[in-house]
């Protein structure tokens, strides 16, 4: 595989933060468990939203730490995050083996939708599927069971960088299309799967990529460059770096919506004018919600926060409840 040169820069710089990561080896195992653990949230949270669960990341994090039920919010929802778990958590084990089997994709897509649609979780499509508001077209499903053999016999054979070959792996998977739904998450496993065995953390695509990852993989599809798409999840697997770095380095790890000026409690109570306890009370009930937390545990806050922390003390003064009020911000 020849790579432009805008690629190869971005792979070489990517591998030098690879070598800049594994100096820090052998890993801190308290560091390295809060990473996985803060993963673990952030892959659900952020894979799932993607497909269009509306779990937010702090309901998603008490679905999968406490195991509670979030109100108001589907039974599918809750099974989706606690089968992205358990996937992750087969996904890190299947990357000790020496190379992935048709076998491991399927039981990856048998855990994103058991208990959801059982009659297809683990079973290659027989029927034709469109992707929604997409003008790409499928393979036939008689073709789907000899491109998967194809694909696989591919990924045990080819020399490409690791990072490029897990961003194809998802790209041709997707493109395949092998299943009747759960295709992007599963892909999106499979490209972790291989990033983390070949030794590097697990990408993340945001929900704030969304956009621009469906229409780079669409534009691809279409016979289009593949360079927006592959620059996607080279940034994704660069921020990811940068935060087992830093974190490994005993540094404050970068959040993952970089561009925002995200507050840690203490300084949304100073610019709301609300005390830490209040604030921690009101997040607890779901008035306010945590933007993100970072590895080591501090919430962060979206400074769109501090309006809400206005408005929810001004709702009180006009004598409303506080189970009034969040009633009154669901409808927001």
């Amino acid at each position: 595989m020849v790579y432009g040169l805008k690629m190869t820069m971005t792979l070489d710089k990517l591998t030098a933060k690879k070598k800049k990561l594994d100096s820090f080896r052998p890993f801190s195992q308290d560091i390295l468990t809060n990473l996985e653990k803060w993963f673990e949230v952030e892959l659900t949270y952020s894979s799932n939203a993607i497909e269009g669960n509306t779990l937010t990341r702090q309901e998603t994090a008490l679905v999968l730490e406490k195991g509670v039920t979030v109100g108001g919010k589907p039974m599918k929802d809750h099974l989706e995050a606690i089968n992205h778990l358990e996937a992750l958590q087969t996904m890190r084990e299947m990357a000790t083996k020496p190379s992935v089997s048709l076998q491991d994709i399927l039981s990856l897509h048998f855990l994103i939708l058991k208990g959801i649609e059982d009659e297809h979780a683990g079973a290659i499509r027989t029927v034709p599927v469109r992707i929604s508001g997409s003008t790409v077209i499928l393979p036939n499903p008689l073709k789907v069971p000899d491109l998967l053999d194809s694909f696989v016999e591919w990924m045990k054979t080819t020399q490409d960088h690791p990072i490029h070959l897990a961003a194809l792996a998802h790209y041709k998977l997707v493109t395949i299309h092998p299943f009747i739904d759960g295709n992007g998450r599963t892909a999106r496993l499979l490209m972790n799967l291989i990033l983390i065995h070949n030794g590097y953390p697990p990408a993340i695509i945001t929900p704030k990529d969304r956009l621009k990852y469906i229409k780079s993989l669409e534009k691809a599809q279409l016979g289009g460059s593949l360079d927006d798409y592959l620059q996607v999840i080279y940034e994704a697997t660069n921020h990811s770096l940068q935060i087992y770095i830093k974190a490994l380095g005993h540094e404050s790890p970068e959040i993952l919506d970089a561009e925002v000026a995200l507050l840690k409690i203490g300084e949304l109570s100073e610019e709301a004018g609300e005390n830490v306890s209040t604030l921690r009370y009101w997040t607890k009930l779901g008035l306010i919600e945590a933007e993100t937390s970072t590895p080591s545990g501090y919430q962060l806050y979206n400074p769109k926060m501090i309006e809400r922390c206005k408005r929810i003390r001004h709702l009180q003064e006009e004598r409303y409840t506080l189970e009034e009020i969040l009633d009154l911000l669901k409808k927001d």
